[in-house]
């Protein structure tokens, strides 16, 4: 995707007037991408490279509060992650008309009827620890292998991970959840995922292969593109 002209002030009247409220984005998230936005595409840039610090200090917020920010806007597509490493971020601040809404999948009441009728959901927001079935479909997607150590995984040995710890702010969306056996589960703690699939290679666990890999998936999972296989009566949790 090249960048693009386009009328900032249109842009701006977009961001305020719809994708803050279809995105529910608070008072953080709005400056964290204004101050991206700012660097990048009015710069004539798609890509920026940060690191949180200086994102931190040039909106005056606390490092834990830009991290949390950065993570909600990749998890929500107002910024496309394309490289995470120790040095810093880099992404692409999508434009308003660059979003895609989250994918309108379909619930059923709890006593298997409609209700009244179909209801969008965001799965994208949804809490993927409370309801079985999404656990399930998080088993699912990695369809029984570990995703860090890439071992054959069974009921009794497959447990849910989050990629960012909770101790880091990691939220329990489908993108910061992944199945893993128990071994890796208890191992990891509260390393980044990056930090303990390259200790996995040191090990030799993973070959060169399987580490570049782990790696891309981890990418590919952050920025969205790892859908669960969700049933169609999956219950939304309440």
């Amino acid at each position: 995707m090249k960048n693009k002209t386009f009328n900032a002030r249109l842009v701006w009247k977009q961001f305020e007037d719809s994708l803050v409220p279809q995105l529910r984005l608070s008072v953080i998230d709005r400056a964290v991408y204004s101050h991206l936005f700012r660097h990048s595409r009015l710069e004539g840039k798609l890509r920026i490279r940060f690191t949180l610090s200086w994102l931190a200090r040039g909106i005056r917020l606390c490092h834990a509060s830009a991290r949390e920010s950065v993570r909600r806007l990749i998890e929500l597509g107002a910024l496309n992650l394309v490289e995470r490493t120790t040095e810093g971020h880099v992404v692409e601040v999508r434009l308003p008309e660059e979003i895609r809404p989250a994918r309108p999948d379909t619930i059923v009441g709890a006593n298997g009827s409609s209700g009244n009728g179909p209801q969008p959901v965001n799965w994208g927001e949804a809490n993927f620890l409370q309801d079985r079935a999404l656990r399930q479909a998080i088993h699912a997607r990695e369809r029984n292998r570990c995703f860090y150590c890439l071992h054959r995984t069974n009921a009794r040995t497959q447990c849910l991970d989050h990629v960012v710890p909770r101790a880091l702010l990691g939220r329990n969306s489908y993108r910061n959840l992944v199945s893993c056996c128990q071994e890796c589960n208890a191992r990891k703690g509260d390393r980044s995922a990056e930090k303990f699939l390259c200790g996995l290679f040191r090990d030799g666990r993973l070959t060169t292969a399987q580490l570049t890999g782990r790696l891309r998936a981890l990418e590919a999972l952050a920025a969205g593109k790892l859908w669960p296989e969700i049933q169609e009566k999956t219950k939304m949790p309440g």
